[in-house]
């Protein structure tokens, strides 16, 4: 099986998201910047699956100029495969993409606005504040667009009504600033 490394990563953190209460269950996804048979692309958790039963060969390739119904390995990709690509095609440094249903986050998502600079933490976004991508509905162009929007000079935003996502270098630091995202939220709402 090709990137059984990055694959069982993939699982290794969504596993995380569960037991971090991240997002719980089959919310939220990760990716990673991967290459198959020379093709430039990123692997991506499977839609509807609990992370639990996750094996290496549910998490999908998705070429970066592929749409999700041309893949044929027989796992659909995340209902947000289109957003992951997004950030890849337009964010060099993304090298790790982690998007969650955090409680908190989504709370603050919920008002739709950016959280303004409380607290010195939020730099590790990028910016001096977290900006909330405009609300689309999951999956589509639209909320892509916004969510690049959002990240313009950043590697962290809030999506209304959604949650959040975080990118970097690699799965750990992106894993980290998800959850530096979600522990800023709960400071900035108590």
């Amino acid at each position: 099986m090709k990137n059984l490394g990055l694959r069982n990563k993939i699982i290794e953190y969504s596993l995380k998201l569960n037991s971090t209460n991240l997002s719980p269950l089959r919310s939220g996804n990760i990716s990673l910047r991967a290459k198959e048979d020379d093709k430039d692309g990123y692997l991506i958790t499977p839609s509807g699956k609990k992370y639990d039963t996750l094996k290496p060969e549910n998490i999908v390739f998705m070429g970066l100029n592929e749409e999700a119904n041309n893949n044929d390995s027989g796992n659909k990709p995340s209902s947000e495969w289109r957003f992951h690509r997004d950030i890849y095609l337009n964010k060099n440094d993304a090298q790790a993409i982690v998007h969650a249903h955090s409680p908190h986050a989504t709370a603050v998502s919920s008002h739709g606005k950016s959280i303004p600079p409380f607290h010195y933490m939020i730099a590790l976004a990028g910016g001096e504040d977290i900006k909330c991508a405009e609300y689309a509905t999951f999956g589509t162009r639209e909320l892509s667009k916004n969510i690049l929007k959002a990240l313009k000079n950043r590697k962290a935003c809030l999506i209304a009504n959604h949650g959040q996502i975080a990118f970097e270098e690699n799965l750990p630091k992106a894993f980290e600033l998800a959850e530096e995202v979600e522990n800023i939220s709960l400071q900035y709402i108590t």
